[in-house]
């Protein structure tokens, strides 16, 4: 069985909140979540294997385990490094020019094959858009 995703077991959770009652079986939650009751223990049935063969299980019971595979799930999320954003003025470049002679350039002659990144492609767009914006205001 695969993990299931953080937003889906929060929808699951929601779905088990808003039912009334203290029994609540995969037919009362299927017209909630609009799933097939099927589908709903086979989501349950990561939390306890029981519910795909029982169709009367109590969901009710499975409501604290849900709660807390969701706090080690946000817990455990690992921050993930994002990329510096390339501001007009920090660029290290002076024009698109410079960038092609600096990044594209080996010995003199131009490399066809050079492989620019997303950052590079980023710094790029932003050099272009300040050389339009100059070319405009000079006009």
């Amino acid at each position: 069985m695969k993990q299931p995703s953080l937003s889906q077991c929060k929808k699951y959770l929601s779905a088990l909140r808003k039912v009334k009652g203290n029994y609540v079986t995969c037919e009362k939650l299927a017209p909630i979540l609009g799933y097939y009751p099927e589908v709903i223990n086979d989501f349950f049935s990561y939390f306890d294997p029981i519910v795909v063969m029982d169709y009367s299980y109590n969901l009710r019971s499975l409501e604290s385990r849900l709660e807390e595979y969701i706090n080690e799930a946000a817990i455990a999320k690992p921050a993930t490094p994002k990329a510096p954003k390339v501001e007009s003025n920090e660029s290290e470049y002076e024009s698109v020019n410079d960038f092609i002679y600096q990044k594209m350039s080996h010995g003199g002659f131009i490399d066809k094959n050079t492989y620019l990144t997303n950052s590079d492609l980023k710094t790029l767009k932003k050099l272009i858009t300040i050389e339009q914006n100059n070319r405009k205001n000079n006009k």
